[in-house]
């Protein structure tokens, strides 16, 4: 019942304690799961303000514009929440081996659980990832100082951070939507859910999605206009070029998504009939509008991950990558098409044959750019001097997944196949294929890539292939039995079967997600022994495996400013030019100058905290809670304008100092061959390749 203080919310909501009140299996899964949310909370705040690291995290991080902290805080996001869904995955992934005529989760627990793995695994997993690479390494590639709206990159993150703290949230109080991550009505309208499950998801992806997409047009600006001299479009490095086309594709995909969580919005709160038959109103349109989103929000998030695959085959192979161009002309390509296949996720709802045919052509035109770009790889590969470390083994893990769940993807876009296998565990098999190791793969490779960039020392090796070489054995056994099981007729999003024949397959996808499950706590041991021996893999001189571009000539971790002196470049792969020219590590003849930092602000920490109390107030119909946090984050808003701050100046002579000692200790000698790069040997000035 509902009431002014609280709205909706009752003792019924605080779902941690369902566990008492029907201690079921299902029950006692769901509860878990909201008190280790609640007691890793605890945790976290105890040793916060045990180890008095709640200043340094105020003072130093959620305050800040710099845009290197703002990508690490987004991949944090992306950590903690892979971690949520990775075990969703692996309780769904039990519930299949026991589902044979039943199964111990309920029916409504099971739809929850896929539900917000979707949801997490794209909005607060991938995406965080990849923006965060942009983050990191966008400014760094052109010769910036930063983005070109610092403070607006701070808003992005906090609107993303409230997104993901609502699905915390979610986990206990209230519940998360049932209707899968695509949130399709009716089955999402007050009639058949009238409880806070699609309310969730509405303010979930409607606040983080303005936080992408201010990201998209924030990066588009910063590439646009703050290039450094000489850095033209065709000198850009190709991890530029696809961070441009997706911000591009942010700016133009994101509308649709926020236009129909606003409609779903409308007609879940004021009773409005958009997707509904009542009153002229039509399920389609919601098909069509989150799908003109959802496709092009498929390559918003591989076309980044493309782009690591470029930089660092090009570092591990020894070569310039092969085909610059055609990577180009690919990536922009794979940009325009995307907005031309959103109808094959709907092959099976009614259109016309006409219309099957054409969008199923568009959708195999669209692999031959993405095909592109394997071959280019491999034609960077043929020939290098290839160093087997833990990226070529995530780049090889890759390829085998993307070729089998890309010819696959051919499979699917002919209409006549996918009314065959639509809704069958076939098509759970083919976007596990293609889109989780295509972008998961890339960001954990590139986690152990530039790593030591900024934070100054490089992962262990051991760790780090070991955590490699699990995901990819986790993902085989995890996903290619679906392939099977599809083709004999399983469903989807189903809690149950009937087909005796499904259990062995079932016990071996088991198999392979706790193997997933072994490489997360790889992935966290890693990071655990590479801390505590971070003074051995130390690498200061900021160049650890021999970088082409104008991010490895900076020290390790990357001073606040990024460059003593804005870079002048003359070709691709600027660095690597100059250290094949002998100039990488002289000293600048330029008189230092004081450099003036993007001012400090609060706004995005006022986002967090207002944000998240108004989606939860929105949730539960506590209006007048919802108007007092609307209020506080408008007035912050409105009062920024007023504001006039200075960014901290950095004197000359302490950017001075900083840069004469780092290229002093290249000086010194002690470049690293090749072969050794993974031994404490390494302190971050590799051998040119001509010399080692």
């Amino acid at each position: 019942m509902e009431n002014f203080i609280f709205g909706r919310l009752g003792w019924d909501d605080i779902a941690i304690f369902d566990v008492f009140r029907d201690p079921t299996a299902s029950n006692i899964v769901g509860s878990s799961a909201g008190w280790l949310a609640v007691i890793g909370g605890v945790i976290v705040a105890a040793l916060l303000l045990i180890k008095g690291w709640w200043r340094p995290l105020l003072f130093n991080w959620l305050n800040t514009t710099d845009h290197k902290k703002i990508g690490i805080m987004y991949i944090v996001v992306g950590l903690v929440m892979f971690a949520r869904g990775v075990a969703e995955g692996v309780v769904m992934r039990s519930q299949y081996v026991t589902a044979y005529q039943g199964g111990y989760l309920t029916p409504d627990h099971f739809s929850e659980l896929f539900s917000t793995h979707g949801t997490i695994m794209i909005f607060f997993v991938l995406m965080p990832f990849l923006i965060g690479f942009m983050n990191l390494l966008v400014p760094l590639q052109i010769g910036a100082r930063d983005v070109a709206f610092p403070r607006l990159n701070q808003i992005s993150l906090g609107f993303t951070i409230v997104g993901a703290m609502l699905l915390m949230i979610s986990l206990v109080i209230g519940q998360f939507a049932t209707g899968g991550w695509t949130g399709y009505p009716p089955y999402t309208g007050v009639a058949f859910q009238p409880g806070t499950g699609p309310d969730y998801w509405i303010w979930s992806l409607g606040l983080s999605g303005i936080g992408s997409l201010l990201t998209g047009l924030n990066f588009a600006v910063t590439i646009y206009k703050m290039r450094c001299p000489g850095m033209t479009f065709l000198r850009m490095p190709i991890f530029v070029w696809t961070a441009l086309c997706t911000s591009i594709l942010l700016v133009f995909a994101l509308p649709p998504l926020t236009a129909v969580v606003i409609m779903q919005a409308l007609d879940r709160y004021l009773d409005f009939h958009f997707f509904t038959n009542d009153l002229g109103g039509n399920m389609m349109n919601f098909a069509n509008l989150f799908w003109m989103f959802g496709h092009p929000e498929v390559y918003i998030l591989i076309l980044p991950a493309f782009g690591l695959y470029s930089e660092f085959t090009a570092i591990f192979s020894g070569k310039r990558i092969y085909g610059y161009m055609s990577l180009v002309i690919a990536t922009m390509a794979i940009a325009v098409l995307s907005f031309t296949v959103w109808l094959h996720h709907f092959f099976t709802m009614g259109q016309s044959p006409t219309i099957n045919v054409a969008f199923g052509v568009a959708t195999m035109l669209i692999a031959i750019p993405t095909g592109v770009k394997v071959y280019v790889w491999i034609a960077t590969l043929w020939g290098g001097r290839i160093r087997m470390r833990t990226p070529i083994i995530y780049l090889a893990g890759f390829i085998f997944f993307f070729a089998v769940g890309g010819y696959t993807g051919i499979l699917l876009a002919n209409p006549t196949i996918n009314f065959t296998v639509h809704n069958s565990q076939f098509v759970v098999a083919h976007f596990h294929n293609v889109l989780l190791p295509g972008t998961l793969f890339a960001v954990l490779a590139s986690i152990y890539v530039w790593f030591p960039k900024f934070f100054g020392f490089r992962l262990d090796e051991r760790w780090s292939q070991t955590t490699a070489w699990l995901f990819i054995v986790g993902f085989t056994f995890a996903f290619m039995p679906l392939y099977m099981v599809g083709l004999m007729g399983m469903p989807r999003r189903s809690p149950a079967f009937d087909d005796p024949s499904y259990i062995p397959y079932m016990i071996v996808t088991m198999g392979g997600a706790l193997c997933v499950l072994a490489a997360l706590c790889a992935l966290i041991g890693t990071f655990v022994v590479s801390a505590k021996r971070r003074d051995a893999l130390a690498v200061p001189g900021g160049d650890p495996w021999d970088g082409r571009t104008l991010e490895w000539a900076t020290p390790a971790p990357v001073p606040e400013w990024n460059f003593a002196f804005i870079p002048e470049v003359s070709s691709q792969d600027a660095f690597a030019v100059e250290k094949a020219n002998g100039t990488a590590y002289d000293i600048d003849a330029n008189t230092y100058e004081d450099i003036e930092l993007a001012p400090t602000s609060w706004i995005g920490l006022n986002i967090i905290v207002c944000g998240t109390v108004l989606g939860f107030a929105m949730v539960f119909w506590i209006w007048w809670l919802a108007v007092l946090s609307a209020l506080a984050l408008l007035t912050h808003a409105i009062g920024l304008g007023f504001v006039r701050d200075k960014g901290e100046v950095i004197p000359a002579h302490v950017i001075e100092r900083t840069e004469c000692d780092w290229i002093a200790l290249a000086q010194q000698g002690g470049f690293t061959d090749r072969r050794d790069e993974v031994s404490t040997d390494n302190r971050g000035f590799a051998a040119r390749i001509s010399e080692a």
